[in-house]
């Protein structure tokens, strides 16, 4: 609740409830809110809120009730189905929380210590000479490398059909890890998967199974689910969609069946009775609520804005708990701000959807003047003196590279505005100071400082969650063709036990392997982007490309070993 806002509840009519899963046009109590905040949230999806498009159901809920509760867009394209408060979402990595609360009551049971090396309960797991924890993987700091990210390195997609034994396969294949456990933290759905496979082996149940009894049913979720059957009808599920070329939509759903990093399947009425959960415990008690919100911290005593399958940081002034999640066609977002018992659902059914960003701008329409000023307001009144030239400005743009993993950032001045290529996007950077900047509509809140002179650019990067980074600017080496034939040839990783084949196409290496592939892009010597993907290359004792580490996102040094003829 905003300070000095009437406090008014508006509830959904049990008639409503009864008369079936799907609302074919707005009803009254859709619309409720106070003043016109309904109509403002209805402008925030008003590019989804039409017969021929996917689209996303959003919830807002304060003090326990239901103030604004609608779908905007279509379930179903092909029946013509509208989205509904009942319409059933793939949530994504916003199961994690699930999973999480799963281990935290098994934990207060006696089965098993959040601290338990995970060997103890999945031997099969490599020894990597430090133990990996239960702990460390709920905080995403145990190292472990993304196995999501591994099967799609090793040319699986959302059609196949995947199974746990294909995940722990690939998992227990690694020989190394990202990082010592708890030295950092990178998120890491391979550790989540490990927690379902922790649960059955702690209890003989499966985590649908144990969630179903121990979580979902108490607090009355009957229309939510563990999903570990592609194959299984659910009612009122909504198809997920991505763009086609050219205009329209194509089905974007997955066959895969593991569970704990996702696969929660969930209705926006249904997350109302979980966030109840956080206010008044009737599973796990307050010591389950304390536990699932209090911050991780790494080895050396650094706090973290991860807590257990939450996130826990502070917006626009304002204590918030939330958690994402994306996958194949759907996109979620749970976000509630505790202080204020304010919460928003956002489900979509569309991968271009951004619930994040949407749930924040209809909750900043709900919060008002409890807010702090926005920040891409304050960057852009900070900077409102800042004069620099236009010769300025270009004189920042170029390529950056961050040492360590050897990403590479673009920074663009064009059409008289400088830019950033971060995060699969391109995002405008507003003045602060006169060598500082502000990301504007990014998915993280970031100030980027270009540092040095012409002879020695960097561009120091900041902001919450992620730690300090410092990226320098390269001017980019282009090999002859007799250099970039010496790359030609055959790679294999016994890790993923995949081979990728790297050749000349019109005068540029290219990588191939199943459902991977493409123009390689050189930066530095011996190292090659495509993406995000990082190729950094070794050489044998006679100077000859001998092998490659594979670095990408949530994986790094993923280990190729060149083979056989050219």
């Amino acid at each position: 609740m905003s300070p000095g806002r009437a406090r008014v509840r508006w509830r959904l009519p049990a008639a409503l409830i009864a008369a079936g899963p799907y609302l074919a046009s707005p009803a009254p109590w859709a619309a409720a809110g106070p003043g016109d905040s309904a109509a403002k949230v209805a402008r925030v999806f008003a590019a989804y809120d039409r017969p021929d498009s996917p689209g996303c159901t959003v919830a807002v809920i304060e003090d326990g009730a239901f103030v604004h509760l609608r779908g905007y867009g279509m379930a179903s394209l092909e029946h013509g189905v509208p989205l509904g408060p009942r319409t059933v979402f793939d949530i994504g990595s916003t199961s994690k929380q699930f999973s999480a609360a799963a281990m935290v009551l098994l934990a207060q049971e006696g089965r098993l210590s959040l601290d338990d090396d995970i060997r103890k309960h999945v031997p099969e797991v490599p020894d990597y000479g430090r133990p990996v924890t239960i702990r460390h993987l709920l905080t995403h700091t145990s190292g472990l490398r993304d196995y999501l990210g591994l099967m799609a390195l090793a040319g699986w997609s959302f059609e196949d059909v995947s199974t746990d034994a294909d995940a722990l396969r690939i998992i227990v294949r690694q020989r190394e890890l990202n990082f010592e456990p708890g030295a950092e933290r990178l998120y890491s759905n391979s550790g989540y998967f490990l927690l379902s496979v922790i649960v059955k082996r702690a209890t003989g149940r499966t985590l649908r199974q144990f969630a179903a009894e121990r979580i979902f049913r108490p607090l009355g979720m009957a229309d939510t689910h563990f999903h570990d059957d592609h194959s299984e009808i659910v009612p009122r599920r909504a198809t997920g969609y991505s763009p086609r070329d050219g205009g329209g939509f194509r089905i974007e759903m997955s066959n895969f069946e593991q569970t704990g990093d996702g696969s929660v399947y969930t209705t926006v009425e249904d997350l109302r009775k979980w966030d109840a959960n956080f206010y008044a415990p009737r599973v796990g008690g307050r010591d389950l609520i304390t536990q699932l919100t209090a911050p991780g911290r790494l080895r050396d005593g650094q706090p973290l804005d991860y807590a257990l399958g939450l996130a826990v940081d502070r917006h626009r002034g304002l204590a918030r708990v939330s958690h994402g999640g994306s996958w194949a066609g759907y996109r979620a977002e749970l976000m509630r701000f505790p202080e204020q018992a304010l919460t928003v659902a956002c489900l979509c059914n569309v991968s271009t959807a951004n619930p994040t960003r949407l749930a924040t701008e209809v909750a900043e329409i709900h919060l008002g003047a409890a807010l702090a000023p926005l920040r891409e307001a304050e960057a852009r009144a900070a900077g409102a003196g800042v004069r620099l030239t236009p010769a300025e400005l270009a004189a920042l743009a170029g390529p950056y590279r961050e040492k360590a993993s050897g990403q590479v950032r673009r920074v663009r001045w064009e059409d008289g505005t400088l830019s950033v290529e971060a995060f699969g996007g391109t995002y405008e950077l507003a003045p602060v100071e006169s060598r500082r900047f502000r990301l504007v509509d990014g998915p993280l809140a970031l100030d980027l400082t270009f540092e040095g002179d012409d002879g020695s650019r960097r561009m120091r990067e900041e902001g919450r969650p992620r730690p300090p980074t410092v990226w320098e600017a390269i001017e980019p080496v282009n090999p002859s063709p007799a250099e970039l034939a010496a790359y030609v040839g055959r790679y294999h990783s016994a890790e993923l036990d995949t081979t990728y084949s790297l050749e000349l196409k019109d005068g540029r290496l290219a990588l191939s392997g199943r459902r991977v592939g493409g123009a390689l892009t050189p930066t530095v010597r011996d190292e090659f982007t495509e993406g995000s993907m990082v190729l950094r290359f070794e050489r044998d004792g006679e100077g000859r490309p001998s092998g490659f580490l594979l670095g990408q996102g949530r994986i790094r040094n993923l280990r190729f070993a060149r083979s056989g003829e050219r």
